[in-house]
């Protein structure tokens, strides 16, 4: 069931940190088998993020050269020794394994450091939208504290893990206030969140959904200078947690998912919520698909912070 024959693959990665637009680049590299626990797949989507960006600027620095693209979908066509519970030919996602390895996600191929199987009804290019959000938002709002009976504001509920965190937290039976723009608004008052206009204002917004402040305040948005308004609708720093703009956080005393003590990116959950995703009851918003080959295009409008969705590339 192993295999370790090298394959030649494009890839989209750096040589130097700096600047995503300047150290990117299109090249074709090969790719050895996978190491013990590791699996091969020949990618068929990949999800772009912003900390995809932050790697080329010195995010978890690490020898070079490097890949982007954290989370794909694909067929497994080489299997590590010690790989378990899967086999050649079959389709599954994770998130990839881009510190040991020259390439990563947005490639022909890609490595797996996890893996779970796509279910029947899931198209790969959705299944390679939730590695990456479901992990980081579930783990957040476990180190939160987010459960059945609290009130919690999500501040950037039109991004990816802002999306999948109002999901999982009503799932939870928590109630949920979201801020986000007009894109996903409706979107989000449909699935059970009550929905108000994120900027300038928020705390007399919020104070005028309810007779007290939140229990549990979590920032999924893109750094905005929001922390000193999400810490006085809280009343506690303790209880606001970030998963982007650390250097406030460490001003302000807020939590960070990145420093939180006990903080797990929960891949063992992914399973679970590919099985919701394929009934229609989970979902993360794709914005638009692209080429390999058309990767700067989807960096461009990645880095405008206006893409609505999740970003996809399609090898």
């Amino acid at each position: 069931m192993t295999t370790s024959a090298s394959v030649q693959t494009r890839t989209v990665r750096f040589q130097t940190y700096g600047e995503p637009a300047e150290v990117l680049r299109l090249e074709e590299t090969t790719l050895p088998g996978p190491a013990s626990q590791r699996v091969r797949v020949k990618v068929q989507a990949c999800g772009l993020n912003p900390a995809d960006w932050a790697l080329c600027r010195g995010l978890f620095a690490g020898g070079l050269p490097r890949g982007i693209g954290l989370e794909v979908a694909g067929i497994v066509d080489a299997v590590g020794e010690e790989a378990k519970d899967v086999e050649l030919g079959q389709l599954v996602f994770g998130p990839v394994d881009f510190v040991g390895t020259n390439s990563a996600g947005a490639s022909d191929y890609a490595m797996l450091q996890h893996w779970t199987p796509v279910p029947p009804g899931l198209e790969p290019m959705y299944a390679a939208t939730l590695p990456m959000a479901v992990a980081i938002a579930y783990g957040s709002l476990d180190c939160l504290g987010v459960e059945a009976g609290k009130t919690v504001l999500i501040n950037g509920a039109g991004t990816t893990v802002g999306f999948a965190a109002v999901q999982i937290s009503l799932l939870r039976g928590a109630r949920v206030i979201a801020t986000a723009g007009v894109t996903f608004a409706d979107q989000l008052r449909a699935l059970g969140a009550v929905v108000t206009a994120y900027g300038d204002g928020l705390p007399a917004r919020v104070s005028a959904l309810l007779d007290t402040s939140p229990d549990l305040i979590f920032d999924a948005a893109p750094v905005s200078g929001a922390l000193p308004a999400l810490v006085q609708i809280a009343g506690d720093p303790k209880r606001v947690m970030t998963i982007s703009d650390f250097a406030a956080a460490k001003t302000l005393g807020v939590r960070s998912n990145l420093e939180e003590p006990g903080m797990r990116i929960r891949y063992d959950v992914l399973g679970e919520f590919a099985d919701l995703a394929a009934k229609g009851s989970f979902s993360i918003p794709i914005a638009r698909t692209f080429a390999l080959d058309d990767w700067r295009t989807a960096l461009s409008v990645s880095e405008t912070q206006q893409a609505r969705g999740k970003l996809i590339l399609l090898p």
